[in-house]
């Protein structure tokens, strides 16, 4: 049972909506590609932890702080009296390990993933603890991707590579325990502890007056878009969506991009750009949102229920 389900970081969210509105340095561009591909590695090894069928808790993507220190888990697999933990790497190519090192092929050294993987076990063990939970935890590093291969790989690492995670996860399903109360207190728990947005961020300095301006195709990413009645439609891939569906995905890039700012009707026109009329926009916004009027300002909040977005 997949507890927390996994959802693109705030950060990646942001780098990708820079990185189609104003692109990015080399440097950042290659951070945003890594965050990216990541992320896609996470989604692969979900697809294979979905298939499980013991009864366990599946908890993705945590972030969570013992004391001063910050650190992130990929997935914890959490059974009758034991946590699984995984540190999930979509690494690609020909690597070699060497006196606890990993290296590219080329000799180029890379993040050895056993150090984050060691750190998160013990700070998950001392947090553990500081709630008097009695959890033995296993981890592991999972190499996600078919196209990675380590020469020189140690027998006594707690690695598993491309080929070996089907059968490895397959031993899961023959664990006849069920979950009790505690383990989903403690998943409850974890969960409550996650931080959602990290302390520390990569993402470059931008501003409102000189961000691209405009709704971008939800398919191809093209600023070429234009209005015919209920559709704006992508003058690049043809792709068509409702006016009031774009205009809201825009919204909720806004809030993203500039969370300080409040949403009002003219800062919303300017940064969809496309569309003619502000009322079309005060239409949108007062049938999705909570008006607020402050004095002569207006501005709007997100409903309760969440029926905005």
């Amino acid at each position: 049972m997949i507890y927390k389900e996994r959802r693109k970081s705030s950060e990646l969210l942001m780098l990708e909506a820079l990185f189609v509105r104003n692109g990015l340095s080399e440097k950042d561009s290659q951070y945003f590609r890594g965050l990216e591909k990541g992320y896609q590695g996470e989604l692969l090894f979900d697809s294979w932890m979905e298939k499980l069928t013991s009864d366990c808790l599946v908890i993705n993507d945590l972030l969570l702080k013992q004391k001063n220190n910050h650190f992130q888990i990929d997935t914890i697999l959490l059974l009758a009296g034991k946590i699984i933990l995984f540190e999930i790497k979509n690494y690609e190519g020909d690597h070699f390990y060497e006196a606890d090192h990993l290296y590219r092929i080329s000799k180029e050294e890379r993040n050895n993933p056993l150090l984050q993987l060691e750190k998160s076990e013990s700070l998950l063990r001392q947090l553990l603890q500081s709630y008097d939970f009695e959890f033995p935890v296993h981890s592991y590093v999972v190499f996600v991707n078919s196209a990675f291969t380590m020469y020189q790989a140690p027998l006594n690492k707690p690695f598993i590579y491309p080929t070996q995670i089907r059968k490895f996860l397959q031993q899961f399903n023959q664990v006849k325990l069920t979950i009790s109360a505690k383990e989903q207190h403690l998943a409850k728990h974890l969960t409550s502890l996650h931080i959602s947005k990290s302390p520390i961020s990569q993402v470059p300095e931008y501003d409102f007056d000189t961000i691209k301006k405009g709704i971008a195709c939800s398919r191809c990413k093209s600023f070429h878009l234009y209005t015919d009645g209920r559709k704006c439609i992508c003058k690049q891939c043809n792709q068509a969506e409702f006016v009031e569906s774009a205009v809201l995905r825009n919204v909720k890039e806004y809030r993203l991009l500039f969370p300080e700012r409040e949403i009002t009707t003219n800062d919303i026109y300017e940064w969809c750009k496309i569309i003619s009329s502000k009322q079309r926009i005060q239409r949108i916004l007062d049938k999705h949102f909570n008006k607020v009027f402050l004095s002569r300002f207006t501005y709007y909040e997100i409903k309760e229920r969440g029926e905005g977005c």
